[in-house]
């Protein structure tokens, strides 16, 4: 994959990650936020795969696999996120710099 194609999977990436953002404003138990992510992300790459004259699949299944694990990269983007925010926050924290 060459850094031209890889604007495709970086655009599937973030669109899942934005679903994903739009999942969390609902009352909807979050444990399913990969398992849509997922899903959303192999039918967007199954939609460029149709659309994208240099979309980085050459069949459907791999199309699909491509946007599955990037749909997936949304949801590990933001745990990676989250743990170095959260261990910066808690390191603050621990250092027993707190009032009374």
């Amino acid at each position: 994959m060459d850094t031209g194609t890889m604007g495709s999977v970086v655009g599937i990436t973030v669109i899942c990650y934005l679903a994903a953002l739009a999942v969390r404003a609902v009352p909807l138990d979050r444990k399913w936020i990969p398992v849509i992510c997922g899903v959303f992300g192999g039918l967007l790459g199954i939609l460029g795969f149709f659309t994208m004259a240099d979309y980085p699949a050459g069949d459907i299944l791999s199309a699909a696999a491509v946007g599955i694990v990037s749909g997936l990269a949304a949801t590990g983007s933001h745990q990676v996120y989250k743990q170095v925010i959260g261990s910066k926050g808690s390191a603050g924290d621990q250092t027993g710099g707190g009032e009374g």
